[in-house]
């Protein structure tokens, strides 16, 4: 097999010694930092903030949404039961399985202490927490708990076999432990760092420790893992309220394209950093439009709570106020609130005209049996 590159960036002279573009960097830094500040703020707003009910969907989604990256699909419910068991939410029993519960305790683990450091150890039990089932293995044979990869040539391959195309291939074993001693040294140090921005360190932590690739799998996952490690340590409060994973999935692509040409690049990191940082940033603005529905849906209820509405109505207003496609988006007609509400085609008439009536909702430009409805927005 032949390179299309001379060198991987950890054959560079001066690795790990990264720089960036500050005109690339600092405007989208301001942003992101400017957006988490707007995201406390959102959330100091609410009534239940303390509620660890408000973090257990996104704690799911982070861990549901990281696992699809490597396209692997989790049993959902097992794995929120296992996370409401811990963080003391009332929840339907699911079926807990031994690796629904290993990334609860995982990602519990990586963003719930995160003023302890990270070492050797902490690693090799956050990959059994990966892969609790010892047997499991890869192409390569059975995986290694509690040590890193073996002596195998450690490379993503594409294309056919008689001409393959190397996306990446990481530093060799016998490197390995001084790499990994080095990264681990960094990320303590650089913890204390005046002079770096703790959310690039997230970002230069999550490239360095996935260039490494110390583990024979689950090094994307663990590298995510590390990233929201340092995203806690730079802002223990707000963690918990985004889950960059599930934007890093709807970027799946990019994600990849931008790893392998930085790993193929020069120490300048400025275009992994500047995809990291939108990502973070695109992250941001999505939780902050999630805690706008939620005021927006306190206001509305301390509004109506009284207005004597049946269950049905209650039903189909809260997915009003949902927002998105579970929330009508583009308003609700009468055929959808019936089949929502589980009600006859009068009583959805009915119902529809009283909730006009209250002001909990509003016609949509349209009529006849194409009018749409919406939560009132006076």
């Amino acid at each position: 097999m032949t390179l299309q590159n001379n060198a991987w960036i950890w054959q560079q002279p001066g690795w790990p010694n990264f720089y960036w573009q500050d005109e690339v960097i600092q405007p989208r830094l301001h942003e992101t930092w400017r957006s988490l500040g707007i995201l406390l703020g959102r959330v100091g707003s609410l009534h239940d903030r303390n509620d660890p009910a408000l973090t257990l969907d996104t704690l799911l989604q982070n861990i549901v949404t990281s696992s699809a990256i490597e396209g692997e699909r989790l049993n959902v419910a097992s794995v929120r039961s296992s996370l409401a068991r811990r963080l003391g939410v009332d929840n339907d029993a699911g079926a807990i399985s031994a690796r629904s519960e290993g990334l609860a305790e995982m990602l519990l683990d990586a963003i719930g202490q995160p003023d302890y450091a990270l070492n050797r150890e902490q690693l090799f039990q956050w990959y059994h927490w990966l892969f609790p089932d010892t047997g499991a293995g890869t192409m390569l044979g059975p995986l290694r708990v509690g040590q890193w990869r073996g002596n195998e040539p450690m490379q993503v391959v594409s294309g056919r076999i008689d001409n393959p195309r190397i996306h990446f291939e990481a530093p060799p074993r016998d490197v390995l432990d001084a790499e990994m001693s080095a990264f681990l040294e960094w990320f303590d140090a650089s913890r204390h760092d005046p002079a770096l921005d703790p959310i690039l360190r997230a970002g230069i932590a999550h490239f360095r420790f996935v260039t490494v690739h110390p583990f024979e799998d689950g090094n994307g996952r663990l590298a995510r893992a590390i990233a929201d490690r340092a995203l806690a340590q730079a802002d223990h409060q707000s963690i918990r309220l985004y889950a960059m994973s599930a934007a890093i999935l709807a970027r799946r692509q990019d994600y990849y394209l931008t790893l392998e040409a930085s790993q193929r690049g020069t120490l300048d990191l400025s275009d992994w950093l500047a995809w990291f940082l939108d990502t973070l940033i695109s992250t941001l603005q999505e939780a902050l439009a999630g805690i706008d529905r939620t005021l927006v849906k306190a206001r509305f209820w301390q509004r109506y709570n009284n207005q004597g509405l049946a269950i049905a109505q209650i039903k189909v207003l809260n997915r009003l106020l949902d927002g998105g496609e579970r929330g009508f988006e583009n308003g609700i007609s009468a055929a959808q609130y019936q089949k929502v509400a589980k009600v006859s085609k009068a009583t959805a008439t009915r119902h529809l005209a009283d909730l006009l009536e209250k002001g909990c909702i509003e016609k949509l430009p349209g009529g006849g049996r194409s009018t749409r409805y919406r939560i009132a927005t006076s």
